[in-house]
């Protein structure tokens, strides 16, 4: 693997971060601004409402699919190249978007708007994390998530706003006139980060994702990540659903209703900042994923008490929320670098293990809900996290031993 230069993390590098994270914004409410809004849309489309899910779904599957082509060309062509092309790609299907006739084409580009997470993911994240050593990375990479949880925060506002006064047409122009902008702040600022790998056929390439998915390790920590991000995705696609179809909350009050377990997340991000440089990587962790378990059984709670299920929910989300602020960045760090292979690799191969299980849980958890309703949603957040348990915490014990034998903190 070759070294890549690092900087240290300052006012004019933060320039890059800033630039990207303006992308991710973008893309992320293109999910968090659709999806309250995706009961509108059922709505003209003259489908169920049971289809809202599906709208995110495939945009974590359009991720999926081409996370193998970008991490490698990006190491070949360039990180900058390949992140510019997709931001101006992710416009034009922001675009095309209104010109859908029915639930099948929107869902079409929805899966091509996906492609967007796989250029921050695969593409973006790599550079971050080649930029700047590696506290400095994790620094970024919480800074980053506390911005574009702006996204999760304004969308379901936003989005409940043009059910009630507009269109839903007019997010996308929204969205894509916000990534439009970012590609001119990404053609100043970024660094073109050159990572020398020779030309090499597809079956190299092939050979090189073959190495990354043959590490125990990699498979891992990558597979834990959805343990601890999936029960946040989960209320993010269902909650429209549980909360305006079935507990029968306004736009408004299901949008107000996001911001507790959402500002959860960024004072989570915000702690991480504050005391990753003061504890063994790992620790918060460790730390923060039995407040989300406590969360989970509170979640639980709830729906076995009516009368307490909307504050339960509130409650035990925000605990979640809060140890996914603490963990997550983490866990991500050392799933990217438990490869030796080139990191564009690295990062395409997390993001299509990621969103593929993301896609699969989520419409897993759609059918749930179709039949068991709340309480599935419940049990989905506590299976998940009771899992983290089991090979997850062992892999994450044996990283920090060995970190402290070779005196890394």
């Amino acid at each position: 693997m070759q070294k890549v230069p690092t900087t240290t993390l300052s006012r004019a590098t933060l320039m890059f971060p800033l630039a990207l994270v303006l992308f991710e914004f973008s893309v992320y409410i293109g999910n968090d601004l659709v999806q309250p809004a995706m009961l509108a849309v059922t709505r003209d489309f003259g489908v169920s409402s049971t289809w809202a899910p599906s709208s995110m779904s495939f945009y974590l599957l359009g991720g999926a699919c081409v996370a193998w082509l970008l991490g490698p060309l990006s190491d070949r062509l360039g990180r900058k190249k390949v992140l510019l092309g997709g931001v101006l790609f992710f416009v034009l299907t922001c675009l095309l978007i209104l010109l859908t006739q029915n639930i099948y084409q929107f869902l079409a580009l929805r899966f091509l708007q996906g492609f967007g997470l796989t250029v921050i993911s695969a593409v973006g994240y790599a550079a971050i994390q080649e930029s700047f050593a590696e506290r400095d990375a994790i620094k970024v990479m919480a800074l980053m998530a506390n911005i574009s949880l702006l996204a999760p925060l304004l969308g379901p506002v936003v989005g409940a706003g043009l059910i009630e006064h507009v269109s839903w047409h007019w997010g996308f122009i929204g969205i894509a006139a916000m990534a439009g902008l970012s590609w001119f702040g990404l053609k100043s600022k970024m660094p073109d980060i050159q990572v020398s790998v020779p030309k090499r056929s597809l079956r190299y390439m092939l050979q090189d994702f073959k190495q990354v998915y043959h590490n125990k390790r990699f498979l891992i920590m990558t597979a834990s990540l959805p343990l601890l991000s999936m029960p946040l995705m989960l209320w993010i696609a269902l909650s429209p659903v549980m909360l305006v179809d079935e507990l029968g909350l306004s736009s408004v009050e299901y949008g107000l209703s996001q911001f507790p377990i959402l500002g959860a997340l960024i004072l989570g991000n915000l702690v991480l900042v504050r005391i990753v440089d003061k504890y063994p990587l790992g620790k918060t962790v460790l730390i923060g994923v039995p407040i989300m378990l406590v969360g989970a059984l509170i979640l639980l709670f709830g729906t076995f008490h009516q009368d307490y299920v909307l504050p339960c929910i509130l409650l035990g989300l925000s605990l979640i929320s809060f140890g996914e602020g603490i963990g997550f960045s983490i866990v991500y760090r050392l799933a990217l670098m438990s490869s030796e292979v080139s990191k564009g690799t690295v990062a395409a191969a997390i993001s299509l293990l990621l969103m593929t299980l993301f896609f699969s849980i989520i419409e897993i958890a759609r059918v749930l809900y179709e039949h068991f309703h709340i309480i599935s949603f419940a049990f989905c957040c506590l299976v998940l996290l009771l899992l983290w348990f089991t090979l997850p915490r062992t892999e994450l014990k044996k990283i920090m031993q060995e970190r402290a034998a070779n005196q890394q903190f």
